[in-house]
């Protein structure tokens, strides 16, 4: 795992460390224009400072040393992404790099500071950095999470925000504790609507920020779009018997028909209350082959003669 540290006179470095020997702080941002932000070859050639994401490298180092942690990791320059083969295995990782973070810094450059404490909650609650697709991740995976404004000062913890953070993302608070094993008891359904109204600057990202959260790994493949998805989709139904993945629903607008998967995770908008039933017995597996979906279901009659609604468990 590549870290950097951070010198006196606020130059950084980068240095390799094997996995869960080191202990680090963690960066959780909203990414600025790519020429803005500081990226693995500024680091390297050393050609950082004009930009303006250093800023937001100095303040967690900073923070991190305040905190006694002399390593921390950022997206933006700790991967170097002209590596295709390094970005798809840290894309593919970092889910279990922010539960293996000591602290996870979530930094709102939205939130100004020096204003009172109404306009920093209207504020925090406004921060676009809860409409962003990476920072779901972000937000489930840490164990520890703190929230800073524009000037890196402290707004709160997950936990101490997590009745706002509920209000917010909809995400129920026995999911944003600590023991992140918790997440298993949402259904995919559930997990999905979480995401129902994040954006990412490319389409794939839409999957690819998911990964962690449904256990899941896959090849990265930019350039797919909306397929990567439906890959997504795919590999879960391979891992998990949870039938809710097929309770999402589409508008009269959209033609979706005969569509065994959704197309993004908008269709499961109303799905935040979906849960697993319980019962007795092992769920029947089901599976998708070339000729569709192979699924076991108990039938109830229908209101209409002749007619059987199919009922998943």
């Amino acid at each position: 795992m590549r870290l950097l540290r951070m010198n006196e006179d606020g130059d950084v470095s980068l240095e390799d460390h094997p996995e869960k020997t080191e202990p680090y702080a963690i960066l959780s941002h909203r990414w600025g224009e790519d020429h803005e932000e500081v990226n693995f070859k500024d680091v390297i050639e050393h050609t950082y400072r004009h930009k303006r994401g250093y800023a937001k490298i100095l303040g967690c180092g900073e923070q991190a040393k305040r905190d006694n942690h002399q390593l921390f990791w950022i997206d933006t320059c700790c991967i170097d992404k002209s590596s295709s083969a390094e970005l798809s295995e840290s894309i593919n990782s970092m889910w279990r790099w922010y539960c293996n973070s000591q602290v996870c810094y979530v930094y709102l450059d939205d939130v100004r500071a020096g204003i009172d404490e109404a306009e920093k909650d209207t504020a925090f609650t406004k921060s676009k950095w809860f409409t962003r697709g990476w920072t779901l991740q972000e937000l489930l995976a840490p164990r520890r999470l703190e929230f800073y404004d524009a000037e890196w000062n402290q707004i709160g913890t997950k936990e101490s925000l997590a009745d706002k953070i509920w209000e917010i993302t909809n995400i129920n608070k026995d999911f944003l504790g600590s023991d992140i094993s918790l997440l298993k008891q949402a259904s995919i359904a559930e997990r999905m609507s979480w995401a129902s109204k994040r954006t990412a600057k490319r389409e794939e990202d839409i999957a690819y920020s998911l990964l962690g959260i449904f256990d899941i790994n896959m090849p990265l493949l930019y350039g797919e779009g909306a397929k990567a998805f439906q890959r997504l989709q795919e590999e879960i139904v391979k891992h998990s018997d949870d039938q809710s993945i097929l309770a999402w629903t589409s508008s009269p607008a959209q033609n979706h028909s005969g569509k065994l998967f959704a197309h993004s995770p908008t269709a499961f908008a109303a799905c935040r209350d979906v849960v697993r039933s319980i019962q007795q017995g092992q769920v029947k597996p089901y599976s998708i082959t070339n000729k569709g979906l192979k699924i076991s279901l108990p039938l109830i009659r229908g209101d209409n003669k002749g007619e059987f609604l199919a009922t998943p468990i």
